[in-house]
């Protein structure tokens, strides 16, 4: 089995531009996917120019208020991953965006490059679907707040997962690098944070194909980054004593914003256990808040 560093980006060492993570395109070697994090002090003020590509500014934790266009969105944010929904902000192609934090936090910009300029729009915590997928030790809960059928943008897709202690998510193992009939092509970026300070994940990406050699598998703490190009990903493996979240960016040149898979056939059969069994009784772990803004 081959560790392979090139997909593995361990906190801070993309750290650019004011950002703790710093992932786009041109670091990546792919097309389209980004993901920054901005950590910001008490009352200070962060300015960026959105270039190519559009973004969700979503905050890991603390609240924020975003400008753009002429419009300020608030968001209130949340204590942390592990405690809430939050609401989030999108901000689109050739704008130039403000982030101010009265009371400072941590915000995670998560971006596609794209054609189309939408207008820029405020998501409400309480319009983010919480969706349990799996069974048994495979149940995960996804906050599904930049889902392709749920927040409209050109091309990006994002969405949050957080995996009780000792479960396996991202599983069966499953990949989107061809595009075909029931499967996209997308870039994928696995941001990972840990409940507890010692705390450690596991994640596991393998090849599809003999064009297709990303082969991964990394040991995985609060910060830490995996590029997903291609290939078969999954487990994300969740050890026995901390929860597990992770960030999963997306995008790609299909022009149908769509996330579409193909499970690996050799364990494509596991699905078939669930209906046989309940969803971990831990889940959901928290639920999004009821109106709002």
């Amino acid at each position: 089995m081959v560790t392979d560093n090139a997909f593995y980006r361990p906190a801070g060492t993309t750290a650019r531009d004011g950002y703790t993570t710093h992932v786009d395109p041109e670091s990546a070697g792919w097309g389209y996917s980004s993901l920054r994090v901005l950590e910001l002090a008490a009352g200070r003020r962060h300015e960026l120019s959105t270039g190519d590509s559009e973004w969700i500014v979503l905050p890991l934790s603390g609240g924020c208020e975003v400008s753009c266009d002429g419009e300020t969105f608030r968001l209130d944010g949340r204590e942390s991953v592990f405690k809430g929904v939050t609401d989030f902000a999108y901000v689109p192609r050739d704008a130039d965006v403000a982030i101010t934090s009265a009371e400072g936090g941590r915000f995670a910009l998560t971006g596609a490059k794209c054609e189309r300029r939408l207008p820029a729009r405020y998501g409400p915590a309480s319009g983010v679907p919480v969706e349990l997928r799996g069974a048994g030790q495979a149940s995960r809960q996804v906050n599904n707040f930049g889902a392709a059928h749920v927040f409209e943008a050109d091309r990006l897709i994002a969405v949050e997962v957080l995996t009780p202690s000792g479960n396996w998510s991202s599983f069966p193992p499953h990949k989107h690098d061809t595009e075909r009939e029931g499967e996209s092509q997308l870039e994928e970026i696995y941001y990972f944070e840990i409940a507890g300070a010692e705390g450690v994940g596991y994640q596991r990406v393998y090849p599809s194909g003999p064009d297709h050699t990303t082969d991964v598998l990394a040991e995985v703490r609060d910060g830490d980054v995996v590029l997903i190009p291609d290939g078969w990903h999954g487990p994300s493996m969740a050890v026995p004593g901390y929860d597990m979240y992770y960030l999963n960016v997306m995008a790609g040149p299909s022009p149908d914003r769509a996330w579409l898979i193909c499970d690996d056939p050799a364990h494509a059969w596991v699905r078939g256990t669930w209906g046989d069994q309940p969803v971990d009784s831990r889940l959901p772990l928290y639920t999004a808040p009821e109106g709002g803004q």
